[in-house]
């Protein structure tokens, strides 16, 4: 069984750890609801004083790059246009829970600490590692692609009349940068990762989540320890500079190809467990809910889905009689895009795009595609992908009721004049 599925992963270990405790589901979903990091530690561990809080976003937000809800900010694929493979830094997505803090990084430090590391099974006994440290490590860089999981949720109400909850975004919060910074499996095996561990869970240092009168405490979601040793990095710089304050500075996990969630922001601590963790992250939220969904809900998300987005404004105006280069950009969390197809007449019929740029895991597929509109009037585009394991995007998105995954082709209305 591949532990780097996180579905096969939470059957196989929540199974085993109901085993060993004789605990049910629903005890399982109330002891994370309050207490998120197990008996141990306490999901209410004092927080070091390396944070303040700064604004809901910190960088600036002009309306032509972005759509501001509140503590969040969606690019604008039109921003996009003529910008390389990478997101600038300057129009990448923003995604808090609560707001981004400011943290001294003279202080900050990481710790590490649980059941799965030799001798420091508790915070208080954690292996430490200062922000020097880190840039001591060998280190890695990768261009992957952080998306959140409800990005595209809109379109679950606005194409399939279904009514969902959360942020409405549209295909706007994504984004691939080049991370620097050191393997997560460099730092475990600096801490004394066990042959038994099973769980690694990152914390972030932002304010503690509170929803509906409940406070979760601070973001934190676990991840197989196969994952975590596999690909997952601790990144401190984002193409080329130092990471950003808003996308996690002084130090961000990165977790490619998976939803966005597990790539915790301002990391202060990390458990590693001989046991599965749960959180609030992945129990009430990130599993997916619904008709034809088991009452406790699917198991966690994991890997990010199939999508394609084109570089044009929502209801553009383009020219009759006059050829347009259509521009756009598809990825997938199961594989490298092996192929696009644009369709100007409502899916009447499709047409190959050409690609260009690199097809590589984790990033996404640019492309185009010349139109040569007749007549005038409204007009809806259509652009979908397949990627390297065979799955083309669909018609319909499955519904869960927290909008999740939404991943069938987007019908972009334009008009031609």
């Amino acid at each position: 069984m591949d532990l780097r599925d996180e579905a096969a992963y939470d059957r196989l270990r929540a199974a085993q750890w109901r085993a060993r405790t004789a605990m049910s589901r629903r005890a399982l979903l109330r002891i994370s609801a309050t207490a998120g990091l197990g008996a141990a530690v306490g999901g209410m561990a004092p927080r070091p004083a390396v944070a303040t809080a700064a604004g809901p976003i910190v960088k600036p937000l002009p309306p032509e790059l972005f759509v501001v809800y509140g503590s969040n900010a969606e690019m604008r694929w039109e921003a996009m246009r003529g910008q390389g493979y990478h997101t600038p830094i300057d129009r990448f997505f923003v995604r808090d829970h609560t707001s981004t803090p400011l943290i001294d990084v003279r202080s900050w430090r990481l710790r590490l600490f649980g059941s799965g590391l030799h001798g420091s099974p508790t915070l208080d006994r954690a292996v430490e590692f200062s922000y020097e440290d880190l840039l001591g490590l060998p280190a890695r860089e990768i261009s992957a692609f952080i998306e959140c999981t409800g990005n595209g949720r809109s379109f679950y109400t606005t194409q399939q009349n279904q009514q969902v909850s959360g942020t409405a975004w549209k295909l706007g919060a994504i984004g691939v940068a080049r991370w620097r910074g050191v393997p997560l499996s460099v730092v475990l095996d600096r801490a004394g990762l066990t042959k038994h561990a099973v769980d690694v869970m990152p914390r972030g240092l932002d304010p503690d989540y509170v929803d509906a009168g409940t406070n979760h405490g601070r973001v934190r979601r676990p991840i197989p320890v196969a994952k975590a040793l596999d690909d997952a990095l601790l990144a401190y710089e984002m193409n080329g500079r130092i990471l950003p304050p808003d996308h996690g500075f002084p130090v961000r996990l990165v977790v490619p190809s998976w939803v966005g969630i597990s790539s915790i922001k301002w990391v202060g601590d990390i458990e590693v467990s001989d046991a599965p963790l749960f959180s609030p992250w992945n129990t009430q939220y990130y599993r997916l809910f619904g008709p034809g969904y088991p009452p406790e809900g699917s198991a966690p998300v994991a890997r990010q889905v199939i999508k394609s987005a084109l570089e044009l404004p929502w209801n553009a105006t383009l020219s009759a009689g006059r050829t347009t280069v259509l521009h756009g950009r598809s990825w997938s969390g199961h594989g490298p895009v092996r192929r696009v197809e644009v369709s100007t007449d409502g899916g009447t019929s499709w047409q190959r795009a050409r690609t260009h740029g690199p097809e590589r895991p984790g990033g996404w597929l640019c492309w185009e595609f010349p139109w040569r509109p007749d007549g005038t009037g409204p007009r809806t585009l259509l652009a979908r992908a397949t990627d390297a394991a065979g799955t083309t995007q669909p018609d319909t998105a499955q519904y869960n009721t927290l909008g999740y995954l939404f991943d069938a082709v987007v019908q972009h209305p334009v008009t031609v004049a």
